[in-house]
């Protein structure tokens, strides 16, 4: 196995785009150094992301925030500007893992593994973020929901590689949260979870919405009829049930020892309704 650490975004592309084997990113390692103790994998080749300038940097852009892939969960939470104004995507990023792992873990990293229970992804679909991608052509940004291809698979192709993630900027009377189930109260991976991002008028109507799922897919969902179900509403019984049930049709989940099909889809919805709750108060709604 080789390892290299490259300067510059090009020479990590070439190094990737040249090697004929197997080839890994090492931005925060937690996923990846796991499988290789694992033997689930043997890499031919590890380029370690994290010299190259600004993978490890939060930066204001455009008014809302570009986050390095090589930023970890611990900086996250440390971010009060990010943190004000994406609750829900920094608190989602937080439930990865450990303490220790907090402080190596990075939402690209957690993107790029392509878990169908990965939890900053939900959150980061709700938000309507896009990746930045490295590669041999041109740089190009698209939506993160495009990345997953489904489980361990992602659509990025030879050489290219994710180098940040951008929240955009946020209408004023906005907020987003993130829910999840675990069969603990900690280090688990969802069953069932839920992001929500809402924006309001001055009257708490809600004018604007997304919805993603997660662990109910081969790949997180993002949900337009859960997001019609509220749009226009105050956040009433009713539309609330619409969401829930938009919520469980669209879930797709697997029947495994850790909960039914039936379970899932019942208690995706529930967390979506508690999740479109604490945002629509975040964002200045009374209930």
């Amino acid at each position: 196995m080789r390892y290299e650490k490259p300067q510059t975004v090009a020479e990590a592309a070439r190094l990737l785009s040249a090697e004929k084997g197997l080839s890994r990113i090492l931005a925060g390692g937690t996923d990846v150094l796991v499988q290789m103790k694992s033997g689930l994998i043997e890499p031919d080749l590890i380029v370690d992301i994290k010299a190259l300038p600004g993978l490890r940097s939060i930066v204001a852009e455009a008014g809302g925030f570009r986050v390095g892939a090589a930023v970890a969960g611990a900086q996250l939470a440390e971010d009060r500007d990010l943190k004000k104004a994406w609750p829900g995507v920094v608190e989602a990023a937080n439930l990865i893992g450990s303490t220790q792992v907090q402080g190596r873990c990075t939402m690209a990293g957690n993107l790029c593994n392509a878990s169908p229970a990965a939890d900053s992804v939900p959150a980061l679909v709700a938000a309507g973020a896009t990746v930045r991608i490295a590669g041999p052509g041109a740089a190009r940004d698209v939506a993160v929901e495009t990345i997953p291809a489904g489980p361990g698979k992602t659509t990025l192709k030879k050489g290219e590689f994710v180098t940040s993630i951008f929240l955009p900027a946020r209408p004023a009377r906005s907020a987003d949260a993130y829910l999840r189930f675990i069969p603990r109260s900690e280090m688990d991976i969802a069953v069932a979870a839920a992001a929500v991002n809402l924006t309001l008028d001055a009257e708490g109507r809600v004018t604007a919405a997304r919805v993603a799922l997660g662990a109910v897919a081969p790949t997180v969902l993002l949900v337009e009829a859960a997001a019609a179900a509220l749009i226009g509403s105050k956040l009433e019984e009713a539309a609330l049930e619409k969401l829930s049930a938009a919520c469980s049709a669209a879930a797709k989940p697997i029947d495994d020892k850790r909960g039914s099909v039936a379970y899932r889809k019942d208690v995706v919805g529930v967390l979506a309704k508690r999740a479109a709750r604490i945002a629509y108060t975040r964002a200045g709604g009374k209930q």
